[in-house]
């Protein structure tokens, strides 16, 4: 008898992958919440425009995160994880089908039905784009809301209430495109992130079965995940900060971004006011998260995978 996974290949993909990704997140959200949290520090515009209440001492991944439950309660770490579940279930369920589209098409496949690395590159980028292009409105919500503790503790109103009521707030303001306000970084991080996860672990897998004693089990997906996620935290960061800080800024009466003009004008602004390095801001926290994200992620895709029958990725 045909299984489901046979009659939808695609859509048990989907559905497995959004599993996975929703087990991941919620594990490692706190790690999230710091990581924003100090991407917003010390910003260079906010000083410029003569905002109050921002100047806040830096603090470390540690310090950052005691701070937040110390100052806003334990449970304020899963501040935004809502939005963050919807997000991986549209971006990660995309980016997966995606990938594995384009890796199995005729233009994928090379003469000895290889995937060969570039193709794997080209192709990560692509699927993490696409992804992310569709769940960029969630992921809007979630910067918003896991500020909001933040922005209490500085004596200002609240922007959201709820994950409903700031999709109507941000539709409101700024209309139907005010969701995908920031799309263009979040979209370019994406398809860095991307590489660095599906491409990396497509390939150190792989890898690894073709050279090595290992078999496909947990030891394998642990190490192909370890390495994806030093290689996603490394090219994604950058693009991360200027996401968070496009998404998070004030914006007028039109919804027009009130601190930056563009992701380049954030870009600038970052460098020139706060230094390179300032583009990596929460590097730590990202790559801790990145690494048992993906570890998280696969080994519970690979499992699921084992137990309904879905082939292998």
């Amino acid at each position: 008898e045909r299984t489901v996974s046979d009659t939808w290949p695609r859509l048990s993909k989907f559905v497995l992958s959004a599993c996975a990704a929703s087990v991941a997140e919620l594990v490692t959200f706190p790690l999230d919440l710091t990581k924003t949290r100090l991407q917003i520090q010390g910003e260079a515009a906010l000083k410029q425009h003569g905002e109050s209440g921002l100047a806040m001492p830096y603090r470390g991944m540690v310090r950052t995160a005691a701070g937040i439950v110390q100052e806003e309660g334990l449970l304020k770490l899963w501040q935004g994880a809502t939005p963050a579940v919807y997000r991986h279930i549209v971006y990660s369920g995309v980016r997966m089908v995606a990938y594995e589209q384009i890796r199995d098409s005729p233009l994928g496949k090379g003469d000895n039905e290889t995937f060969p690395l570039w193709k794997a590159v080209v192709g990560g980028m692509m699927s993490g784009a696409i992804g992310q292009f569709f769940a960029s409105p969630t992921d809007l919500v979630k910067v918003q809301m896991q500020m909001e503790g933040k922005r209490r503790l500085e004596g200002k109103p609240p922007r959201v209430r709820g994950v409903y009521h700031a999709f109507v707030t941000i539709v409101s303001k700024g209309g139907f495109r005010g969701l995908w306000a920031g799309w263009v970084p979040n979209v370019q991080r994406a398809a860095l992130v991307n590489m660095g996860d599906l491409t990396t672990y497509d390939t150190v897998k792989h890898f690894l079965l073709r050279n090595t004693n290992l078999k496909d089990n947990s030891i394998c997906h642990s190490i192909s995940s370890i390495c994806s996620g030093l290689v996603a935290a490394t090219l994604g960061t950058p693009a991360d900060v200027i996401k968070t800080r496009i998404m998070n800024q004030p914006r007028d009466k039109h919804g027009r971004g009130i601190l930056y003009k563009s992701s380049t004008d954030c870009f600038i602004q970052a460098v020139r006011g706060e230094g390179f390095l300032s583009l990596y801001k929460g590097f730590i926290p990202t790559w801790m998260r990145m690494a048992p994200w993906s570890l998280v992620f696969w080994l519970t895709y690979e499992q699921i995978r084992r137990i309904v029958g879905v082939s292998s990725f």
